[in-house]
């Protein structure tokens, strides 16, 4: 069986406060986009990862695929499988690729082995494997609240829209980002905001609290998103802790012309 695991987007990102777990509680919208990687899980004589394209980081035992396989086995009798990831999305870029593909083997491993499980019991299941894993669970535009785990419903659609993600060759790691937040109560209600003001409203409305920092830290960052902006951006912003920077733009552009020496996905949604 293959999948094709996509990654994500925030429109706005606030760290609201910081919990006795040592977590933090946020505010944000989870938008899919289809910049993927590819996932193939087969039945096999023991159970086996390995992987192609982007090099991954750290032991193959740590990857999310296995820990996804490892949290059903638990639970449930899985024969091995050998799961092959071709990874396309670039690691630490801000965009979820590795919860996406964890989520997917969820998914996989659900249909292959038919656990008829619930779309909410496959929530749970994901967002124990990552704090935005559960998103992936179904495609479409959800507020996360929570660590993220908490999804909600949002009416937002950018359909015809043309994205642009750039991921330069930065590394901003979540815990860096989040030293350099200070949590506090978000000045608009994001949910409400998305869903009733024009996207022309969104640049000065809504805010990805991680952008002061990194940007201070990561001047190369804040580049990019200016450049975004001066080539007609409607809305740009940094998603997630970083480092990968978006544009939404109402027409086709050609980011070649921009952004020369950095990894990037453009497209219409």
């Amino acid at each position: 069986m293959v999948s094709f695991p996509p990654c994500k987007i925030n429109l706005g990102l606030n760290i609201i406060r910081k919990r006795a777990d040592g977590y933090h509680d946020i505010s944000t919208c989870f938008y899919p986009i289809p910049w993927t990687d590819i996932l193939e899980i087969i039945p096999s004589d023991e159970l086996a990862f390995t992987s192609s394209g982007l090099d991954i980081p750290g032991a193959t035992d740590n990857n999310l695929c296995l820990k996804a396989y490892a949290l059903l086995k638990k639970d449930f009798q899985l024969s091995p499988v050998k799961i092959h990831l071709h990874k396309i999305i670039p690691m630490g870029a801000g965009v979820g690729g590795g919860s996406s593909d964890a989520a997917y083997t969820l998914k996989m491993l659900n249909e292959i082995f038919q656990l008829h499980l619930s779309v909410e019991k496959l929530h749970a299941y994901a967002s124990r494997v990552g704090s935005d894993c559960s998103f992936f669970i179904t495609h479409k535009p959800m507020m996360g609240s929570g660590r993220g785990e908490l999804l909600s419903e949002i009416s937002l659609d950018l359909k015809g829209k043309y994205v642009v993600i750039v991921k330069p060759d930065v590394h901003v790691s979540t815990a860096e980002a989040y030293a350099g937040v200070t949590p506090h109560e978000p000045d608009v209600d994001l949910h409400d905001f998305l869903e009733t003001k024009p996207l022309s409203d969104w640049r000065t409305g809504i805010v990805n609290d991680f952008e002061h920092s990194v940007f201070k830290n990561h001047p190369s960052i804040k580049t990019i998103k200016e450049k975004l902006y001066g080539h007609g951006a409607v809305y740009a912003s940094m998603s997630g802790s970083g480092a990968s920077v978006f544009g939404v733009f109402e027409e086709e552009v050609d980011p070649r012309k921009m952004f020369v020496g950095n990894e990037y996905w453009c497209g219409v949604l």
